[in-house]
């Protein structure tokens, strides 16, 4: 769940707190380049790309997903996926360091990605693995981390946490901490039954 719906309800909610900060962002980081400020509706036009990119990439991991974890099984890709959000979380941290937005539009691109794969395996992986007594239970995990995610996001960007203008990239960057949690520990888990037969044929394993 941390690796799964979590992150998806996380960047949904978060990304409305720091926009304030990240627009002035994009109008300085002009200024610094050009010398001169961006026009209000120009620097609009960005902040929505910077929001809806996410949804792009979130529909090309969707996508994506079906073949790749077929093919690789469930288990590797969600670690994979991992790996892309803690890249898109080096890319959010160090984005106002470098002056760039550009950092931060292809950071929620990767979240994006990761979202879409992550909401993908999430409900497979754990109906697959958990035994028929907690097959409801651990299917209805997806729904409680989707919320917990949106929870998180909301208590996170308060500007009394990380939501100030001198924090709001360690925000956006944040949860690269639950990617490295299940990076972590999902080695630990074992392998889809489905994969282990229909792949592997390894019926004793299944």
């Amino acid at each position: 769940g941390i690796g799964g719906s979590f992150p998806y309800g996380f960047h949904i909610s978060v990304i409305n707190y720091p926009s304030v900060h990240i627009r002035k962002f994009i109008n300085e980081t002009w200024i610094d380049r050009h010398g001169a400020p961006l026009h209000p509706e120009t620097i609009m036009l960005l902040w929505s790309f910077i929001v809806s990119v996410y949804g792009i990439g979130g529909f090309l991991g969707s996508l994506c997903c079906g073949y790749l974890t077929t093919k690789y099984r469930k288990k590797k890709c969600q670690m994979f996926t991992n790996l892309i959000m803690l890249v898109a979380a080096l890319f959010m941290a160090l984005s106002k360091t470098a002056k760039s937005f550009e950092m931060i539009l292809v950071g929620r691109f990767l979240y994006g990605i990761g979202s879409g794969f992550s909401l993908n395996i999430h409900p497979q992986y754990v109906g697959e693995i958990s035994p028929k007594k907690l097959r409801g239970f651990t299917n209805s995990t997806v729904a409680v981390f989707l919320t917990l995610g949106k929870l998180t996001g909301q208590v996170v960007g308060l500007r009394e946490i990380l939501g100030s203008e001198a924090l709001w990239p360690w925000l956006l960057a944040s949860s690269g901490l639950s990617a490295l949690v299940q990076l972590v520990t999902l080695p630990f888990f074992p392998d889809s039954p489905s994969y282990l037969l229909i792949q592997k044929g390894n019926e004793e394993a299944c």
